[in-house]
């Protein structure tokens, strides 16, 4: 069942400004029922006030949140590859399209018929091919350009301030200047101390197998990794940290796995990676 959801204004510059989540966090219970592999179309309205198609979320994952987490208990979570945010600028608005759906959207502003829970709706089949076609060639948004997680990661416990300072500008993911600042400059500190923390904390075993590489082989192998991708959002924070071997941080990257909080474990397609080991916070 493919979804409808107006995207304040406000929420959609900062996520563009922090790093592009591909995820959507809502109170109403309606944002878990999209199948994985069905859509979420998202609309904005633009500073003009011109209603624009903000983004369509290929569903992969579906998680909750902490229990009293702010912006509700659950988590719809895009497919990377198949996911689009779409271009604001220069695009015509979008009211009469939204207005042709089954949705009930009556009243003169458009975005007063999408308020709290009615901020995501149920689309039909029908509904979804219209967006479909409106969509297919529309510009995609430029600074939805996710830095390579692992690549970041990997400097960032180096410490090597230049090397992530070149891969922000190789990469020119669409970060405000202010987080590209701190990525390329405090948190490069910031990780390597955290990193340190957690192996202290753990005697330096994976979080997720207990592999004890300290133990067995007297060398620190495994390795922090963010739950909340640094690139896509995540605080550079103790609390936004596992410890996981090589193995495990791999495959936590390479197949995007989310954490689950009603679980506490990473959601890797069906199956769960719980964390064996927990002595820390960890928060969405």
């Amino acid at each position: 069942m493919p979804l409808l959801y107006y995207w304040r204004g406000d929420n959609y510059a900062r996520d563009l400004d922090l790093g592009v989540a591909y995820h959507l966090n809502q109170p109403n219970p309606l944002l878990h029922e999209v199948e994985i592999g069905d859509s979420l179309w998202a609309f904005t309205r633009r500073p003009d006030g011109v209603y624009v198609l903000a983004a369509e979320l290929v569903a992969s994952a579906k998680t909750l949140n902490p229990k009293g987490y702010r912006y509700g208990p659950y988590r719809l979570w895009g497919d990377l590859r198949r996911s689009r945010y779409f271009q604001a600028d220069g695009q015509p608005d979008v009211t009469m399209l939204i207005r042709r759906l089954s949705v009930r959207a009556g009243g003169d502003v458009l975005g007063r018929a999408f308020q709290g829970h009615a901020a995501v709706r149920r689309l039909t089949e029908a509904d979804h091919r219209l967006l479909a076609a409106y969509a297919a060639e529309m510009p995609l948004e430029p600074r939805a350009r996710l830095v390579p997680e692992e690549r970041l990661e990997a400097l960032l416990l180096a410490g090597d301030e230049a090397a992530v300072a070149a891969l922000m500008r190789d990469e020119e993911p669409g970060l405000a200047e202010e987080r590209r600042r701190y990525l390329m400059t405090e948190a490069v500190r910031r990780d390597r101390q955290h990193v340190e923390a957690l192996r202290a904390l753990y005697d330096g075993r994976c979080q997720i197998c207990e592999w004890a590489p300290r133990a067995r082989y007297g060398a620190d192998v495994c390795e922090g990794h963010h739950v909340r991708w640094l690139s896509r959002g995540g605080q550079d924070d103790l609390s936004n940290m596992v410890l996981v071997c090589p193995n495990h941080h791999r495959v936590l990257h390479r197949v995007d796995a989310p954490f689950d909080f009603a679980t506490g474990g990473f959601r890797v397609g069906q199956a769960i990676e719980l964390l064996a080991l927990v002595h820390h916070d960890i928060a969405a």
